[in-house]
């Protein structure tokens, strides 16, 4: 397997793209970034869950000891998931890259270490031989001759930006932060997924939040643990298992209501907050009954189905790659200004 890393550009090294007046920095700057008024505060939960060799959680005690305000002195790192933020809906788009990055470094990140990650070649491959129709939809037509890649200018704009960027041949993006995630919380850091998507709700914990960019309110929100019980009513050891069972349409995987109509998103859920993980569900369902005839039929007929769909979604925590020292600094944004700007000028040249 391969990596490839980008380096930390020269202090003053920037990019040759044409200058243009400076009333082209409004396009990158932000009004503000906060939590949309119907999610809680986005500081973390004062729950504590220790994490399993199966990517569950288990609850524990407040803090383990410690307290409040030592855990909130803990050392941020954000892992921005790429691939979605050049995207415009379904079409590929630099503007909505330079858009969101800009908005990122310019009021989310700041100064705090900034990891890139993004799709190795045939990281797919693997999910799609379980199953052909995951995100069958993203395999995007070759572009004509004069069409500008989403990813033209990604890694030159990042290295400027003194931001690592990080691909792993064989393996898609979501499982490489998911693996350098849980190293940056064993060395003591809390970790920060930038991404729209909602597959890393499993992994958020006490040490880890999602910063979700929202198109609406063109900005970027965290969503935290508080967040997610709040929404949920239960843990996110709970959300893997739940989207097992219900399928998730914007990824081509499909739900038990594809086969049994009647098991609905209630039912799922109802079980999975009884149940704890899929996994415990069908071995209850495999001796006992669980439910109503209809699901309990569903469960013990569609086992495979079920785990088929369980290794389709859970992120892998073992891909092969090390979290550097030097990824771990805090980020020189002197360029950032600079760069945005002539990438900007670039686009609408």
């Amino acid at each position: 397997m391969m990596m490839t890393t980008v380096g930390f550009a020269q202090p003053n090294s920037l990019f040759s793209f044409r200058s243009k007046p400076n009333d082209k920095s409004q396009a990158f700057r932000t009004r503000c970034v906060s939590s949309p008024s119907s999610l809680l505060s986005s500081s973390s939960s004062s729950q504590t869950f220790h994490r399993t060799g199966y990517g569950q959680v288990i609850q524990k005690d407040v803090f383990s000891g410690i307290s409040e305000e030592t855990w909130k002195k803990k050392k941020r790192v954000f892992f921005l998931d790429v691939s979605p933020l050049c995207y415009e809906g379904n079409k590929p788009s630099s503007h909505a890259f330079a858009r969101w990055v800009s908005l990122f470094f310019s009021q989310v990140s700041l100064t705090d270490p900034v990891i890139a990650v993004l799709d190795g070649e045939e990281g797919n491959k693997r999910r799609r031989e379980l199953l052909p129709s995951y995100k069958a939809h993203r395999r995007s037509p070759n572009p004509g001759r004069n069409s500008k890649r989403p990813h033209q200018f990604v890694d030159e704009v990042l290295r400027k930006c003194n931001v690592p960027v990080v691909r792993i041949e064989g393996h898609e993006a979501d499982d490489v932060v998911a693996t350098l995630m849980e190293q940056a919380v064993q060395r003591g850091y809390r970790a920060v997924i930038a991404s729209p998507d909602k597959d890393f709700k499993q992994l958020i914990s006490e040490n880890v939040q999602i910063v979700i960019p929202l198109e609406d309110l063109k900005r970027w929100s965290f969503y935290t643990l508080k967040h997610y019980h709040a929404q949920y009513n239960c843990d996110p050891q709970s959300d893997l298992s739940f989207r097992c069972i219900v399928g998730d349409e914007v990824d081509g995987v499909p739900g038990i209501q594809h086969v049994v109509p009647a098991f609905g998103r209630k039912t799922a859920m109802k079980l999975v907050r009884k149940h704890g993980s899929l996994e415990s569900l069908l071995s209850a369902a495999a001796v006992r009954t669980v439910g109503r005839p209809y699901a309990q039929e569903a469960l013990t007929k569609y086992a495979d189905y079920l785990r088929r769909n369980y290794q389709v979604l859970a992120l892998k925590r073992d891909v092969r790659v090390q979290i550097q020292e030097e990824w771990l600094v805090e980020r020189d944004t002197s360029n950032d200004s600079e760069v945005m700007l002539s990438f900007s000028s670039t686009l609408h040249g």
